[in-house]
């Protein structure tokens, strides 16, 4: 937890990302990044010296099979506050859409659920669970299929909703999750969606670990370039 804890607060005290009497709702999905934050950010709120509230928010997307049971346990036992919002999403998307790159649809529809959920739930803040690797990946994403350099902010304010969208494990990476989750009982959920593995971002994964192999630093790097040169207004505030 120490080290998870240290990535976490750090980036919280350089993105000023809680106030005293903020109501953070977590974006559950039940996978081991989502669980990291929820525990991780449960643990700040004991001592840290503004004081906030978590509730945890997930998404059900849909699919047949999908059992939330031992999140919720989860969250009884840490006295989180935990709900569930029914969808469709995964009907949408795979059988009447019958998309054949589903993810970035899908992020979007939850994301509209989740913050729509987060303030019927009286909360003032989402935080949700993109790590320091899932940070270049969105980077290189954009940069290949869009043309467009880019990504997404650690802290970005929702006009039309009032929310503001945190993202506190930014400093942390994929491999301190795993350390993680391998040294804590966390009841990771397995996400049944019929295009996971076989999405553009997996094939973007691979190709940063190859690159990352030739060339030891280059997620750093391409990181110190991002904050450099504030891309997207990314920069710190």
């Amino acid at each position: 937890m120490r080290r998870i804890l240290s990535f976490l607060r750090r980036c919280v005290d350089d993105y000023n990302m809680i106030e005293d009497g903020d109501v953070i709702c977590v974006g559950l999905s039940g996978g081991k990044d989502s669980l990291t934050l929820l525990a991780a950010m449960k643990a700040l709120s004991v001592f840290y010296p503004k004081s906030f509230t978590i509730k945890a928010i997930t998404i059900d997307l849909g699919f047949e099979g999908s059992d939330f049971s031992k999140i919720d346990d989860f969250c009884r036992q840490l006295e989180v506050e935990f709900i569930r919002v029914p969808s469709q999403i995964g009907h949408v998307i795979f059988d009447l859409r019958k998309e054949s790159n589903p993810c970035s649809l899908c992020a979007k529809m939850r994301r509209g659920i989740l913050n729509e959920a987060a303030v019927k739930a009286g909360c003032n803040k989402v935080a949700l669970a993109h790590h320091f690797d899932d940070l270049i990946e969105t980077f290189i994403l954009n940069l290949i299929h869009e043309g467009r350099i880019g990504a997404y902010r650690p802290v970005t304010y929702l006009s039309n909703t009032g929310v503001t969208v945190i993202r506190p494990l930014t400093y942390a990476q994929e491999k301190d999750v795993k350390y993680f989750i391998r040294h804590n009982d966390l009841p990771v959920f397995f996400n049944p969606c019929p295009a996971d593995k076989h999405t553009q971002r997996e094939t973007v994964k691979e190709l940063i670990a190859s690159l990352e192999r030739q060339h030891k630093g280059f997620k750093h790097r391409i990181f110190g370039a991002m904050e450099k040169a504030n891309v997207d207004d990314w920069g710190k505030k």
